[in-house]
């Protein structure tokens, strides 16, 4: 069951004090570093993708560079963030794509940055909201988690949890919500044991009445 509209306003505003300065943790200077960043942080954390991006990025930072890599090369660089062959694959081939379709720029547009290898949903709402400034919920496995715990929805998956967010929470506070919500799922709501006690939102929170 979903939170009533009063309740979900009480949560985003306690959120936005716990945690009022979020960005990406994702290191970046262009579009295109956000996207090689993202994918590889699938299965990842921030943290050990950018000590591989630091390096890679020093070297090779555009469509153009990746497009013309050899794989066994850009495997080399990645290959410390798990599943580093398919992902080496989507970054060369997403580079590729960039050049020769969209003249090396990274798509502003949903419907177009879908059309890149590797990318899905997720992807594309990361880079769509922290490179371009669009609103948008991407819903990882944090997210997925705390806000179906909580109550902001009320899902099997995270497509269904995407839209259920948007409709739910106000579009101007979509992309601020996605980084709250990352924070709070790493550091309080962790996957195998909240830390309920410490949680500012538990007295509105699903998971907690139900289960303390």
């Amino acid at each position: 069951m979903v939170l009533s509209k009063k309740e979900i306003e009480k949560v985003l505003e306690i959120l936005k004090q716990m945690y009022p300065d979020v960005k990406s943790m994702l290191h970046f200077n262009t579009p295109f570093e956000l996207l090689v960043a993202t994918i590889l942080s699938a299965q990842c954390t921030d943290v050990r993708v950018n000590k591989v991006t630091d390096v890679m990025f020093k070297e090779y930072n555009t469509p153009q560079d990746f497009a013309k890599m050899d794989i066994k090369d850009i495997e080399e660089y990645i290959k410390t963030c798990g599943l580093y062959r398919n992902k080496a694959k989507n970054i060369k081939n997403a580079s590729i794509k960039l050049v020769k379709d969209f003249n090396g720029k990274v798509p502003d547009n949903m419907k177009e940055i879908m059309t890149l290898p590797g990318v899905g949903r997720k992807t594309a709402n990361v880079v769509l909201s922290n490179a371009f400034g669009i609103p948008g919920i991407a819903v990882d496995t944090h997210v997925f988690r705390v806000t179906n715990r909580i109550g902001l929805a009320d899902a099997k998956d995270v497509l269904h949890t995407e839209y259920q967010l948007r409709e739910n929470i106000p579009k101007e506070r979509w992309s601020d919500a996605h980084h709250e919500l990352i924070y709070l799922g790493r550091n309080i709501c962790k996957a195998r044991k909240p830390l309920c006690e410490m949680c500012k939102l538990a007295q509105y929170c699903k998971y907690y009445k139900e289960n303390k």
